[in-house]
C-alpha cells in the first residue's frame, strides 16, 4: 500500500523526521503494536499503535539529483502518522 506521512508539526516530542513528512512510500511491513513514544515523553498512558515499516525511495525524499536516486531508505512510523497516498 502506498502511503504519505503527515505534514502536521505538533509540539513537543515527535519521532516522526522531518525530512520524511509530505514524502510518498510503500509499507514494507507491519512491526506491530507499540506504546506511542510521543506519550510515553510526558510520561502519560500511551496507548499501543500500528508501528509500519515504510520503504522509500532516495529520489523521493531528497529528489531527483540525489546522488543514488534507486537508492532506498526505511523508517519505522507508527500508523497516526501516515495515510492513504493517491495512486
Amino acid at each position: 500500500m502506498t502511503v504519505r506521512v503527515k505534514t502536521y508539526a505538533p509540539p513537543g516530542h515527535v519521532r516522526t523526521p522531518t525530512y520524511l513528512r509530505g514524502k510518498t512510500g510503500t509499507i514494507e511491513r507491519v512491526l506491530g503494536p507499540f506504546p506511542n513514544p510521543e506519550a510515553l515523553a510526558y510520561g502519560v498512558p500511551a496507548p499501543a499503535l500500528p508501528l509500519l515499516r515504510v520503504h522509500f525511495p532516495m529520489s523521493e525524499v531528497w529528489g531527483a539529483d540525489t546522488e543514488n536516486p534507486d537508492d532506498t531508505l526505511e523508517a519505522e512510523i507508527y500508523a497516526h502518522w501516515l495515510e492513504k497516498a493517491d495512486d
